[in-house]
């Protein structure tokens, strides 16, 4: 069946694209099934010790799990037939054109129209939606999308002008901080949620994309265009943050009154589970993809005009990609998500201390299982040349994220604030900027969006909530802000990673030119 459905889509190459086709969904099936195997054997752990689940949440669970594995091997598979080739194709055409006019609008309706329907982004504008019914769910989507646009377009820009990435980000950090320090502490965790809520499944691809295809065409004198492929999404993060803020100071809303009467999940049969959320998800992401296929065909007539072949492909994969993206999402909201509150809510009325060693284990694991960071490991390896090798990049980041999930869950502990965690942890990022290589500062802010992908915004988060209200804690204030954890621990880790780089291939090339000087007559 599995096979059928790859090679419905076989329309140019023969047999030999139909080979490539099942290879390569193969190889995305064995590397999303040890991601998400991982996170399953920590909760199958847990259900066998400390905290049980029922029989029929477990199984939910396990049935979630599954559907996550075919779903994110899917979908990894249409990203790369369509999402990719289609960002590269629109960032080249754009900036071939030479209009930056043109460009600059172009930057801002892509970021408005794929944030305004990415399923992280509906997912966590919910979640805020159901801790503070009072607050405009629309409005507060609307505000993240035109953060992203906005944002998107100045990151465009860089490229385009060459203006060294560490410039913006220090200056908007700083910006953004003031900022955030005048909106009411609920806010805050929210607002830098936002940010790392918004670099999702569909975002994150075609902005990495469309960023290199840009640096492609606009190279730099020396002929480079490695330093300015990344950073697009570092820099797209930051929009929502300072939109939900602004959206903070003037709506007069509160979260910190939010209400903290939550228990957790109902229990439903497994079947139920899943059926109940599957209309709803199926045209969830087909909003999420509807403004993109839009776009696509606005390209295609004006500035790509492909050949139809190559149309049909590209097709081909987002059908492939809606799909997959259907069955991992039905797989997070049925399974993952409403398993996750039960789990968090049961670890915090056990022993509010257990939640500090699970929650860094789990911070380990989780972020293998996020799609984009497959995309974008996979793309800093290809740039790199092999240099920058992607089982280096997992390792680091799994270490960064470990360490941001274990001091999530010990704010929900203790109800400190989130400002000893952001102000020192953004402090530092920004500093290292000064002696980090240009290419690694870009690629640490490109992980920090990545990282905190949907695993985050549904399972880390719900389960976050979860351990809040056991703990007698408030939730606005004590949960929101894990995903502002996750998205900020990569940049430090990552930046330390390329001063270590920078000084081993700087000792290489001393040894080389020392032994150069040894065979000299």
């Amino acid at each position: 069946m599995i096979k059928s459905f790859l090679t419905a889509g076989n329309f140019v190459g023969g047999r030999c694209e139909e080979c490539r086709l099942i290879a390569d969904f193969v190889e995305k099936f064995k590397e999303s099934t040890l991601s998400v195997v991982s996170i399953m054997a920590i909760v199958v752990l847990l259900n066998l010790t400390i905290t049980p689940l029922g029989e029929g949440q477990f199984l939910q669970f396990l049935v979630g799990g599954v559907l996550l594995i075919m779903g994110l091997s899917i979908f990894l598979v249409g990203a790369e037939i369509w999402m990719v080739p289609f960002g590269h194709r629109v960032g080249s055409a754009l900036t071939r054109k030479r209009s930056l006019p043109l460009m600059l609008f172009a930057s801002f309706a892509v970021g408005f129209a794929i944030t305004i329907a990415e399923p992280d982004v509906q997912v966590l504008t919910t979640q805020v939606s159901d801790i503070m019914p009072g607050m405009d769910r629309s409005m507060l989507l609307m505000m993240i999308a035109a953060g992203v646009g906005l944002f998107l377009l100045i990151g465009t820009g860089r490229i385009i002008l060459q203006i060294p990435l560490r410039y913006l980000l220090t200056g908007f950090y700083i910006a953004l901080f003031g900022i955030c320090a005048l909106v009411d502490s609920g806010f805050v965790g929210v607002a830098f949620d936002a940010g790392g809520a918004t670099t999702g499944p569909i975002t994150v691809p075609f902005i990495m994309a469309m960023g290199v295809g840009v640096a492609a065409v606009g190279r730099r004198k020396d002929g480079s265009a490695g330093d300015d492929s990344f950073g697009l999404v570092g820099l797209a993060s930051i929009g929502p943050v300072a939109a939900v803020a602004v959206f903070g100071l003037t709506s007069g809303s509160s979260m910190s009154e939010a209400a903290t009467g939550q228990s957790a999940s109902a229990v439903r049969s497994v079947a139920d589970a899943f059926l109940s959320v599957l209309p709803h998800i199926m045209q969830e992401i087909a909003l999420a993809l509807l403004p993109l296929f839009i776009l696509f065909i606005i390209f295609q007539i004006l500035l790509l005009r492909l050949p139809a072949e190559q149309v049909k492909r590209m097709v081909f994969g987002l059908i492939y990609a809606y799909i997959g993206l259907v069955a991992f999402m039905t797989g997070v909201s049925g399974g993952f998500s409403p398993v996750g509150k039960s789990l968090g809510f049961a670890l915090g009325s056990y022993s509010a201390t257990v939640l500090v060693p699970v929650g860094f284990i789990l911070g380990a694991v989780v972020v293998c299982a996020e799609p984009a960071v497959w995309i974008l490991t996979r793309q800093i390896e290809e740039i790199s040349g092999g240099y920058i090798q992607r089982k280096i990049m997992f390792a680091a980041l799994s270490i960064s994220i470990a360490a941001a999930v274990l001091l999530g869950m010990l704010r929900v502990v203790t109800g400190m604030s989130i400002w000893y965690m952001l102000i020192p942890g953004y402090a530092s990022a920004l500093i290292l900027t000064r002696f980090c290589p240009p290419l690694f500062t870009a690629i640490a802010f490109d992980s920090g969006g990545v990282a905190s992908g949907p695993m985050a915004t549904t399972f880390v988060l719900s389960l976050t909530l979860g351990a809040s209200v056991a703990c007698g804690g408030n939730p606005a204030t004590d949960a929101f802000g894990m995903i502002a954890m996750i998205a900020m621990s990569p940049l430090i880790t990552i930046q330390f990673l390329g001063m270590i780089f920078h000084q081993l291939e700087k000792h290489r090339k001393q040894r080389e030119m020392f032994l150069k000087g040894d065979g000299e007559p």
